[in-house]
């Protein structure tokens, strides 16, 4: 914290605490509460209780927090993969190649995500290309909606990456590809975790566009959230929240390790 007296540094912590709690904490930690309690009274949740737990847990729920693993997982891979290629290659090329890629890849996050959803139902609900009714659907709009921070992420690196080793590499004679996989990659490898964890976060919490894309047997989580909070059960659908929170940010911690272990190597 750039604050180098005592009382500058109170009142520093004194705002943060006055705009974090009210704005970020609070509505999370009433979200655990209503998880908790069976009906609400007054300013606060009451009747605890475990039951929206065990629902949360098994049957569609357990089948909806799966969907939303293997959707988050592959299309994060998916995103890095084309992300980081595409980075590597833009900063081969010119000013002008790197701001059409650049313009290519932010273009997804430029639009509302429903616009993204509706593109892809209109281009994927036709032969030969008929994803229409599949989890393929589903897996390819959050690939194209994560891709972009992929994206950024690596190019970001890249730039920041010293070329000496590359250079130091490629005059002993080790061939391009020699330099990117057992060279590059493993230099940028604390970034390419950081946006693997960033695209996972970022596919888990996805609604928009796959509310109007998911099949009946393909639902993720978010959407099983939102149609249970429309029904009215806001109990079962705040155990639901705090399931989906649970797990993003344990996926998220196992990221950190693997990048501070890369970060160290």
């Amino acid at each position: 914290m750039l604050v180098h007296s005592r009382k500058g540094k109170w009142a520093a912590w004194a705002l943060f605490l006055v705009l974090f709690l009210p704005l970020f904490a609070l509505p999370l930690l009433v979200i655990v509460a209503a998880s908790f309690s069976t009906h609400w009274s007054g300013a606060f949740p009451s009747g605890p209780t475990t039951e929206h737990y065990s629902a949360a847990v098994r049957g569609e729920s357990l089948q909806a927090l799966t969907t939303s693993l293997v959707t988050a997982v592959t299309a994060s891979l998916l995103a890095l993969t084309v992300g980081s290629w595409a980075a590597i290659a833009a900063a081969g090329l010119g000013k002008r190649g790197r701001r059409a890629l650049d313009a290519l890849f932010v273009l997804p996050v430029a639009v509302p995500s429903v616009v993204v959803g509706l593109a892809i139902l209109v281009a994927f609900s036709k032969p030969p290309m008929l994803l229409n009714g599949t989890r393929w659907i589903v897996i390819l709009a959050h690939t194209v909606l994560v891709t972009a921070f992929a994206y950024q992420s690596v190019a970001a690196a890249i730039i920041r990456l010293d070329p000496m080793y590359e250079q130091a590499a490629a005059s002993l004679g080790a061939r391009p590809s020699y330099v990117l996989f057992r060279v590059k990659l493993p230099l940028l490898l604390p970034s390419l975790t950081a946006a693997a964890g960033l695209c996972f976060a970022l596919s888990m919490g996805e609604l928009s566009a796959t509310m109007m894309l998911y099949p009946p047997d393909w639902m993720p989580l978010p959407v099983l959230i939102f149609t249970a909070t429309d029904r009215g059960s806001l109990f079962t659908g705040s155990a639901l929240a705090v399931v989906l929170m649970g797990t993003t940010l344990l996926v998220l911690l196992a990221v950190s390790r693997i990048r501070t272990k890369a970060s160290y190597r």
